[in-house]
């Protein structure tokens, strides 16, 4: 096929695809759907060979969220029966996270409902770090708290903060009919923030809230314009209480020619497999480690993830192995240059690029084990949406499955024993 030939070899080159391109991955049959996996499998063998790094949720504070995005059960008026619960105090989140990081995590992210952090706010999030570092050695840490007031950034990055995460969601065009209180350029500030404080920006989306391909490109192209080191790629769980409870517009293949898109795109990033997608890729979750490098470990903010133990088996069964905690996930093309200007505002070039122009395509070494080169609010992030109570929709795509979708009840905020 042409067109995934010519795909795959601008993604070995980091060349970023035309709009066109994009959209033909995405109206691609089922019919071809392994063929566009096996192809985009090359590009993300290349730069990330079979490893597979594991992050893990800690909700510091769930629920009451004065934003209004349509996706998430935090949501203002949200009436989901989820945990709500205030700060968590630094030891309590640091022994949630050192659940995760025994399972094997290399990446903790603090995720706080609201529009933004205060100052004091910043300061509790800092001793989080703290508690955590001290107790973990080598963890990466991400906040996620939502919009950054100006020097915010610096002081997180001071806290020990190693990324920040702050995701578009979904294009321009199409985002003021998911959310009211805080706008699209509201979250771009955001992101670009914390990539001028020298934090790893870490920025994503929402797929299945009735966008159009056109919009999905949008999007994943603005993605690449921002260049975060890492993309996470949401599912929408529709659930009772949202205004998006009845969206369900996904079925396990589209879920993976999305994938797919994101990682031609953006081909030298850490493409994260986040929110639902136990819901909507399901049984073919295992083929979609053959175009992500990173996942979610066990649960999410408010909904329950499969168990860690069955995540571990999918990436073995599959073929892949767990990043350790000593690799660096980033390409060296990618790594080398943030240490090198961690705070200078994200290059031209995009994701993919990290602003290397055509004379240096295809010049770094592919990463170890990899083939020879042939929210305003913080719960649109981290996979916030995945946040979900049983949902009794009827789909006209992919079937409700509420039998893999129920309410966190242990972890953070309660007294069981955290899923990781």
């Amino acid at each position: 096929m042409d067109l995934l030939n010519t795909l795959v070899d601008k993604g070995l080159r980091r060349e970023l695809p035309t709009r066109e391109e994009a959209l033909a991955v995405l109206a691609t049959s089922d019919d071809e759907l392994l063929d566009v996996v096996a192809a985009a499998g090359k590009v993300r063998r290349q730069w990330f060979g079979r490893r597979v790094k594991l992050n893990y949720l800690v909700n510091l504070k769930s629920g009451l969220c004065p934003e209004d995005c349509s996706y998430c059960s935090q949501r203002l008026g949200s009436k989901a029966e989820i945990l709500k619960y205030t700060w968590l105090k630094p030891e309590e989140a640091s022994q949630a996270a050192a659940a995760g990081v025994a399972g094997g995590a290399k990446r903790v992210c603090l995720v706080a409902s609201g529009r933004g952090p205060t100052d004091r706010d910043v300061d509790r999030v800092g001793k989080t770090i703290a508690a955590i570092k001290e107790q973990n050695e080598g963890v990466e840490v991400c906040a996620c708290l939502g919009l950054l007031s100006d020097g915010q950034a610096e002081r997180l990055k001071d806290a020990g903060a190693d990324a920040y995460n702050h995701n578009l969601n979904t294009s321009e065009a199409t985002y003021g009919q998911i959310t009211k209180t805080h706008t699209y350029a509201d979250r771009v500030d955001t992101v670009q923030k914390a990539h001028a404080a020298g934090l790893s920006a870490c920025s994503g989306l929402i797929a299945g809230m009735g966008e159009s391909d056109e919009d999905l490109v949008d999007v994943v192209y603005s993605l690449r314009g921002l260049d975060p080191d890492s993309v996470p790629v949401n599912f929408l769980i529709p659930f009772e209480g949202t205004p998006l409870a009845k969206e369900w517009n996904l079925t396990p293949q589209r879920a993976l020619r999305i994938l797919a898109m994101v990682r031609f795109v953006c081909p030298d990033v850490e493409v994260r497999l986040a929110g639902g997608r136990e819901v909507h890729l399901r049984s073919m979750q295992p083929l979609a480690l053959h175009l992500v490098n990173s996942i979610f470990l066990g649960d999410y903010l408010t909904s329950e993830g499969q168990a860690g133990q069955a995540d571990l088996d999918m990436i073995a069964d599959a073929g892949f192995e767990v990043e350790g905690a000593g690799t660096t996930t980033l390409p060296a093309h990618r790594s080398d240059l943030a240490a090198d200007t961690g705070a200078a505002a994200a290059p031209a070039g995009g994701c993919g690029s990290h602003g290397g122009g055509a004379s240096v395509c295809g010049s770094a070494a592919p990463a170890d084990g990899a083939e020879a080169a042939g929210c305003g609010s913080a719960c649109g992030g981290c996979s916030g949406h995945a946040e979900a109570a049983p949902v009794r929709a009827q789909a006209d795509a992919g079937g409700v499955r509420s039998d893999l979708v129920s309410v966190r009840r242990r972890g953070a905020g309660t007294d069981i024993a955290p899923n990781a």
